[in-house]
């Protein structure tokens, strides 16, 4: 258990996410004062070398003949600080019995109650003194530092989650939201950070005393209270710096949660305010750029309504002229500006997944700038990829595929294909070349540029499409074995319990992969006959035929639940190309 002493000898949050880093180094700060022999501390110029010296005792000088004299006092009452050996036993007493009442201290619902009575009372007269001497400073300062060491006492309720429900009945929680309004922004930027700690997902609250504690600052209209304040931060002044990168920690914590997240996105100007400081021109990425970034790309991956809502605001036009410069040059390694840049991409792979996000894509001229950094990128090529993997899925994706295939994408897709590659690259690829074969028309000048792709050159693609099922196929059937096994000690409620999980490991062994390779084998199968029998040739090494095709299509017909136009269509598709599979 933590005292109050102690909540200012450490660091303010304990969780893992993201610190704030510090402007300066304490360090370098202290070796920069001298003391002068006036007793004046003042600054060092920064080009004088730190000199070790030996330390010295202070005041005149001893005697010459002092030191020689041995002391006869060795083993008397001066010997050891001047501390008897039973002095000392009754100190350490006295230690124990003040350590033992610290431990002591009940963290429960009276103790809480006196906390608030506290953090009330030092609102109450921060407000009076306000009020009363609101043209003399010096005669309210005094409160306010009161209130603010109040504010920061408020640290130890995150190491107590259980007492969040008795700290909004006491109506805390909305005097602390009041606070973001107060006149000082010192008081404010405090605030701010005591409620990213309670917040911070990292601590050990349960999901109900974690929900009461956000829902009551949803409540006391915090959102718009941390947009005013993030208006009003002079991000050239540190301390309003430190505020803005925690209101984004709590925008961090809030987007947790779907819904809260579609709240922040839908009925604030959240993403206006982002997007707005991610185009904000900076000599190097600073922290805060970088972590707009990141709640940016935190928000749109939590709810398809917020892309909507992005698309709108042309987020996708301003993702792309950020991303312009990266088509031939990488950000510095381990810099801010590299995790920007991450963030950025993630950003726009959110965004295209929406329709109205694939049509400002496209306007945008997004598919000719992934087509070059596929090209002519290092660290952008494979984010380039996987945008594209994301913007040719899905409805509405057919415009896309085209123009792909119009920039002469195919050679520069085949090509990175027929390269051995990390499974990631692969796997996007396969994605891409399955969109294509679901989305372009029969008979398409693009359909038929896609199948002679693989056509060429003796089927070549094919002695590489192939292998790569077999490697994935033993990977997925390895842990079926593991899971046959465990099923054997299970009864039929526990197999149940277990069936999102040992579906999940069968998707990290590659299940979606190999599921990819299968439907665009079929769709080779079903298309041209040269293709089908050359397939046929090649499972056959495995003592494999096209039935284990036809397998794979129907787990994924049968476990294709979900409802809507689109999966329809897909179990539509895969009923048809299983027609296609059966043997001669």
């Amino acid at each position: 258990m933590s005292s109050i002493d102690e909540l200012f000898k450490k660091p303010y949050s304990s969780s893992s996410k993201r610190k704030l880093e510090p402007a300066h180094d304490p360090n370098k700060s202290y070796k920069s004062l001298k003391v002068h022999s006036n007793g004046d501390a003042k600054g060092g110029s920064s080009d004088v070398e730190d000199v070790e010296e030996e330390d010295e005792p202070a005041g005149p000088k001893l005697p010459p003949d002092f030191e020689d004299v041995p002391s006869d006092d060795e083993d008397g009452r001066f010997f050891g600080g001047g501390v008897t050996k039973g002095t000392a036993e009754i100190l350490d007493y006295v230690d124990e019995k003040d350590l033992g009442n610290l431990a002591q201290e009940n963290y429960d619902a009276a103790w809480a109650r006196k906390l608030a009575l506290s953090f009330e009372k030092r609102i109450t007269k921060n407000s009076e003194l306000r009020a009363k001497f609101e043209g003399d400073p010096k005669n309210f300062m005094g409160s306010e530092a009161d209130l603010d060491a109040e504010i920061k006492a408020l640290s130890i309720l995150s190491e107590h989650p259980n007492l969040y429900e008795e700290f909004v009945k006491l109506g805390c929680t909305d005097s602390l939201v009041s606070l973001l309004s107060h006149e000082n922004t010192d008081i404010a930027i405090d605030t701010v950070e005591i409620i990213s700690e309670l917040t911070d997902e990292d601590l050990s609250a349960d999901q109900p005393q974690w929900d009461v504690l956000v829902n009551a600052m949803l409540d006391a209209d915090i959102m718009n209270l941390l947009l005013q304040n993030l208006s009003r931060f002079d991000e050239e002044n540190e301390s309003d710096r430190s505020g803005v990168y925690h209101v984004l920690s709590v925008l961090e914590n809030f987007a947790s949660k779907r819904l809260i997240a579609e709240k922040i996105s839908l009925e604030t100007t959240t993403l206006s305010w982002l997007l707005g400081r991610i185009q904000v021109v900076e000599s190097s990425v600073s922290q805060n750029k970088q972590y707009a970034a990141e709640v940016l790309a935190i928000l749109l991956q939590s709810s398809p309504a917020n892309g909507r809502k992005f698309s709108e605001l042309d987020g996708v036009d301003v993702l792309l002229q950020i991303l312009s410069p990266y088509r031939k040059r990488d950000p510095i390694k381990g810099t801010e500006e590299e995790e920007f840049v991450e963030n950025v991409f993630d950003c726009l792979t959110c965004a295209v997944d929406d329709s109205h996000g694939k049509e400002k894509f496209l306007s945008g001229e997004g598919v000719e700038l992934c087509l070059i950094m596929l090209r002519e990128g290092k660290m952008s090529k494979f984010r380039a990829l996987r945008v594209l993997d994301h913007a040719s899925g899905g409805q509405s994706s057919l415009e896309i595929c085209e123009r792909v295939i119009d920039n002469a994408g195919l050679k520069t897709l085949f090509g990175l294909f027929m390269k051995k590659k990390e499974n990631q690259v692969t796997e996007h690829l396969l994605g891409i070349f399955s969109s294509f074969l679901r989305r372009l028309p029969a008979d398409s000048a693009g359909r038929i540029r896609m199948l002679a792709k693989f056509v060429e050159k003796d089927y070549e693609k094919l002695e590489r499409l192939v292998p790569l099922r077999w490697d994935y196929s033993s990977k997925v059937k390895a842990v079926d074995d593991e899971i046959a096994e465990e099923r054997k000690s299970l009864n039929a409620t526990d197999q149940e319990d277990m069936k999102d999980e040992w579906f999940s490991r069968r998707l990290d062994a590659g299940l979606f992969a190999l599921q990819t390779i299968d439907i665009i084998l079929a769709w080779l199968v079903a298309e041209d006959g040269g293709a089908r029998h050359k397939i046929k040739q090649l499972l056959k090494r495995r003592d494999e035929n096209l039935d284990n095709l036809k397998a794979t299509l129907k787990e994924l017909h049968e476990t294709t639940n979900e409802d809507g136009e689109e999966a329809n269509q897909t179990k539509e598709v895969l009923s048809t190309l299983m027609e296609f599979l059966s043997e001669d």
